[in-house]
């Protein structure tokens, strides 16, 4: 090994190191490929290696930010000049990025160096990474199980420490929930705060941003000071935070006021041992003391039916963009049957439906906002299942009516805070018996992050996380 230590570092702490001269770039970047090389096999987290450009970028000269030196890996999403980016569709498995996305970029402005892409699901359309183009992420702690998704590549490689933090996506919880099923950090930034050009100025209506999954929550907050703010294309912007998010971890979050509940927003039964993890947060929470009562919000319209029209309709522009491609009706050689699937959902729907869906996400939005003026956050469960065993979801199943019930009890909570922008966060707070993590899920309110970094980091010392391992770790 390079750097033996390695795993006993955040990535704040390797720039630290490299910084001060104590370890040089390369050596981390030697350190991370080993552990890819180790653990990777069996995990299938880094479908794209791209090795020898962030050498390149080493021997370059890397930007001096805030985290220099310190090996990193994009979603399979999220484009990068020069490099292959897939999308986890068969259609686009030899696509070369001819620029870099907005989001890359500040990437490498904070110091990165870029060494791969993580395994997502086909378009990030699934809370589970099962791609038909790279087979499934599983899950670190138990290989029969996913790590989630749609950043589950992401969530798996940091959790089996191949590196502090790794970029991740949100759009209905696709940070939160691999965070959640993969025992490591995870926060959903506010609407607007990071960027998503130069291509686009919103993903899903508004309801997508990007961030990371990381082990320590300064990490998270130091990359969202280097990575967040307006570009020139941004259809609108987030609060100014009152301060550097780094400075907010440590800072006394106060005696908040904390509404919680162990049930589906549903009302739809949820795992035993899940409920009682959630009250047991809650009981913590008061012993921190805080304020806490079970209270949940009740919402104006259903958050599954929302996704489903807005999701379908960017992903029949997704397939009618690869039709003008490649000049010929895309079939189930190139995209998996559930894209085509949510495709062909959105030609049979109207412009007076996806009207509708957003409405009815705003109606969400306002239900919450009434909600959070009489509490500063919300606690439930990331998840109100355990992490779906490999193959639960087949996307490229000719029967696709297992999915919708699936994911009405595997994740009801998460994307209702896509729909109004606010941050939320998944935290690695409780296992099950059978060893398997169990995220708990911290929303706040818009453009609150900073008391969610400072619960997260209260949290953190009182039940810290980086020292559980899971049983494929590097």
């Amino acid at each position: 090994m390079a750097f033996k230590e390695y795993g006993n570092y955040d990535g704040i702490g390797l720039a630290d190191l490299v910084r001060k001269k104590q370890v040089s770039a390369t050596e981390l970047l030697d350190e991370a490929i080993a552990r890819t090389a180790r653990v990777d096999p069996q995990i299938n987290a880094v479908v794209v290696k791209h090795y020898d450009d962030a050498k390149r970028q080493i021997d370059k000269g890397l930007a001096d930010g805030p985290f220099t030196g310190v090996p990193f890996l994009l979603k399979d999403l999220e484009l990068l000049e020069g490099t292959r980016t897939t999308f986890g569709a068969s259609i686009y498995k030899n696509n070369v990025a001819n620029h870099s996305g907005t989001l890359a970029q500040r990437f490498l402005d904070a110091g990165l160096a870029i060494f791969g892409k993580t395994s997502s699901p086909e378009f990030g359309l699934m809370p589970t990474t099962e791609s038909r183009l790279f087979g499934p992420t599983r899950n670190p702690w138990n290989l029969a199980h996913s790590s989630g998704g749609s950043s589950g590549g992401a969530a798996a490689a940091v959790a089996a420490r191949i590196l502090p933090v790794a970029h991740a996506s949100d759009g209905g919880g696709s940070i939160r929930i691999p965070a959640s099923a993969s025992g490591v950090f995870g926060l959903k930034p506010t609407r607007a705060r990071t960027p998503l050009g130069p291509d686009r100025g919103e993903g899903w209506g508004g309801f997508s941003c990007g961030h990371v999954v990381s082990i320590s929550v300064r990490d998270s907050a130091a990359m969202l000071d280097a990575i967040h703010g307006p570009e020139t294309s941004s259809p609108y912007v987030a609060p100014q935070p009152e301060r550097p998010f780094l400075e907010e971890v440590g800072r006394d979050p106060g005696r908040l006021r904390i509404a919680f509940t162990d049930k589906s927003p549903y009302g739809d039964a949820i795992d035993p041992e899940i409920a009682a993890a959630t009250r047991e947060i809650a009981a913590l929470l008061a012993g921190l003391g805080h304020h806490v009562e079970e209270r949940a919000p009740v919402l104006a319209a259903d958050p599954a039916v929302v996704m489903s029209t807005i999701v379908a309709a960017n992903t029949a522009l997704t397939v009618r963009l690869a039709e003008q491609l490649f000049g010929r009706a895309m079939t189930s050689d190139d995209f998996e049957v559930l894209t085509l699937a949510s495709a062909h959902n959105a030609q049979k729907a109207t412009s007076t439906d996806y009207v509708a869906a957003q409405l009815a996400a705003f109606q969400i939005s306002r239900a919450l906002a009434t909600f959070f003026e009489r509490c500063d956050v919300l606690l439930c469960p990331t998840l109100c299942s355990p992490p779906l065993r490999i193959g639960e979801l087949n996307t490229m199943s000719e029967d696709l009516s297992h999915i919708a019930p699936i994911l009405r009890r595997y994740m009801p909570a998460t994307a209702m805070f896509n729909m109004s922008g606010q941050p939320a966060m998944s935290v690695p707070l409780a296992w099950n018996a059978a060893g398997l993590p169990l995220g708990m899920m911290f929303s706040a309110r818009f453009g609150d992050e900073a008391t969610l970094f400072r619960l997260a980091a209260q949290l953190e010392q009182a039940r810290p996380w980086k020292g559980k391992l899971p049983p494929v770790c590097a």
